[in-house]
């Protein structure tokens, strides 16, 4: 069995299937028991937690300070990149212009490469997105400045949204049909056994379509294609592709990296509820951050590979939810720790939740931040292939990223509820005994001290949020500009609601064996 293509434990069967299994428990069973240890030891034993919850809030302290300056450092890196004249880099280097310091002594443009040897295979997969989301998708690549004979753009449609969806492929078709080197619809059949119904199936569909009738057809060097997998209702910033192919062609070993850009999200900034923006502001953040620390970065959402990566680990996995980072954890197992992923710190705009009314939009929101925390199905995934591995892989480098990975899960589910709730438990149930302490009146004073200072994080993601924030439309004031810098305020509310608990939903699904399943989420612009 090709152990690389596992979705989840019910995949295998035996001993394997029990280790996995194992495994799928583990993110659910440590954030839980250490929230129902902390809760049980407030009870019997207060004084220990009182001097954890001490302890804690330092730590908390000091990330808030050490992620804060990965955010300024990532914030100058994106705002520097996004003022570069890509084009005429890669002009320059093709000219035999080699002054740059960031040009690898072994990479494609020292060995005679340039940006116009490569294609660029664009793969957009949709399910019952609206006509103005896809070909908005499809117009930012018309505007990125690219020569777009050399793109090829897949517009992966699903067979189950009906009719409906086949009217909207022949109206982007007539639009856009004489507009790319090459332009192909594809409609991913429903019901194929073993697929989960989702994105990744129906990429790796459309993109088996593409290698059978064009690529192998007409005999494409697999080396000579780039692969963008974007979200239907990605808008590529104008310079996207010059500023791939630069940081394709100048690299050590770039057939061994996926390439990442971060995700802003803007197409619909002004008209979402501010609990979304904060969230998707959030993200954001993250992304920008997990940049700096590249040695852990991982592909998220819309991203960037060779076909020829792509092509040797069999494509994407059909059985899946998280195929956005699988795909990296996929290349990292197949070539033994041989991989990576280059930040481009590069944006490229996305939409953020927005439903039919405030309600709705928050359930919304809820499910795709539970979608995004289901990703904790790769811990389990890295575990058992790494064993399966273990003579072969590098294995400190794929311990590090088991250690993050885990880590990861646990801080998103348990921080938020350990500050803002665990943190009474002591005072509220510890009795009579811890609540006539010194320490226990110290608590609050100690623990709103250091709150206080790690306020600082909170403050300065505000402030880079104003900054990037998109040109405000002519039917908003000033004040609307306000009110967003305002709405950080809600961060402590955010992060749980939208944090911690969906995140606890997914990870006891999970530990439960309630496996999730691929949820949409819904792309509406005001």
């Amino acid at each position: 069995m090709d152990y690389l293509k596992v979705g989840k434990a019910t995949d295998l069967e035996g001993s394997d299937r029990r280790l996995y299994r194992i495994f799928e428990m583990l993110p659910g069973f440590l954030s839980y028991s250490t929230l129902i240890v902390l809760l049980v030891l407030s009870f019997f034993k207060p004084v220990w937690v009182a001097f954890f919850l001490i302890a804690f809030n330092v730590y908390w302290l000091l990330l808030v300070i050490y992620l804060a300056v990965h955010l300024v450092a990532a914030y100058r890196k994106l705002k520097y990149n996004s003022q570069v004249n890509w084009k005429e880099r890669v002009e320059a280097i093709a000219a035999g212009d080699f002054s740059a310091n960031d040009i690898a002594s072994d990479s494609l443009t020292k060995k005679g490469k340039t940006w116009k040897d490569y294609w660029h295979l664009i793969v957009l997969p949709n399910y019952n997105e609206s006509e103005e989301i896809i070909a908005s998708a499809i117009q930012s690549l018309l505007s990125d400045g690219f020569p777009t004979n050399q793109m090829i753009v897949v517009v992966a449609m699903e067979e189950r949204a009906g009719e409906e969806a086949h009217e909207r492929a022949r109206n982007i078709e007539a639009r856009f049909k004489d507009k790319f080197g090459h332009l192909i619809i594809t409609f991913h059949p429903d019901g194929i056994e073993g697929e989960l119904k989702g994105k990744g199936a129906n990429q790796a569909w459309a993109i088996k379509q593409v290698q059978r009738d064009l690529l192998d057809a007409e005999k494409f060097n697999y080396d000579d294609v780039l692969v963008s997998v974007f979200d239907i209702d990605t808008m590529v910033k104008p310079g996207y592709f010059y500023a791939l192919m630069y940081k394709f062609l100048t690299v050590t070993a770039p057939y061994r990296a996926s390439y990442q850009p971060i995700p802003v999200y803007h197409n619909n900034l002004w008209e979402a509820p501010f609990f979304s923006r904060v969230a998707a502001s959030s993200n954001t953040f993250w992304q920008m951050m997990m940049q700096i620390r590249e040695e852990q970065l991982v592909t998220y959402s819309s991203h960037s590979m060779t076909l020829r990566a792509l092509a040797e680990i069999g494509f994407w996995s059909t059985n899946m939810v998280s195929e956005d980072s699988r795909i990296f954890w996929n290349c990292l197992l197949h070539y033994e720790g041989d991989y990576r992923v280059e930040p481009m710190y590069f944006p490229v705009s996305m939409d953020i939740t927005y439903d039919r009314n405030l309600r709705q939009t928050a359930k919304s929101l809820y499910k795709q931040q539970r979608r995004w925390a289901w990703g904790s199905e790769n811990v389990p995934y890295l575990l058992f292939n790494t064993i399966k591995r273990w003579k072969t892989v590098d294995r400190g480098k794929l311990m590090s990223h088991i250690f993050t990975q885990v880590y990861g899960f646990h801080s998103w589910a348990t921080n938020a509820l350990i500050i803002a709730v665990i943190g009474w438990m002591p005072m509220l149930i510890g009795g009579q005994r811890f609540n006539s302490t010194v320490l226990s009146g110290n608590l609050p004073a100690i623990t709103q001290s250091l709150m206080n200072i790690a306020m600082i994080g909170l403050v300065l993601s505000a402030i880079v949020s104003t900054l990037l924030l998109p040109k405000r439309p002519v039917q908003y004031t000033v004040w609307k500009n306000i009110r967003m810098v305002l709405e950080w305020i809600f961060v402590p509310v955010t992060i749980i609601f939208f944090g911690s608990i969906p995140c606890l939903d997914a990870q006891w699904r999970l530990f439960r064996g309630k496996y999730m399943g691929f949820w949409v989420t819904p792309k509406s612009r005001g």
